[in-house]
């Protein structure tokens, strides 16, 4: 049995995921605290900015759609 993602849910989807991986890369921030994780701080960054930027795309699509029907 297949699952079909709409718009909607992908939209979803990415803004939970940008937000978990904002949170994540702040809390391993130097300036939050001694963690001692081996994760790229660098890397978590950068892939939370790619998916704020697609979940803000998602967003303006919708916004373009609404205005346009």
């Amino acid at each position: 049995m297949t699952f079909p993602l709409d718009f909607w849910q992908i939209s979803l989807i990415t803004a939970i995921t940008a937000i978990i991986l904002l949170i994540t890369s702040e809390m391993l921030s130097p300036y939050y605290g001694k963690v001692n994780i081996p994760i790229n701080k660098k890397r978590l960054k950068q892939s939370s900015m790619v998916f704020s930027v697609i979940f803000l795309g998602t967003v303006a699509l919708r916004i373009i759609e609404i205005l346009l029907s």
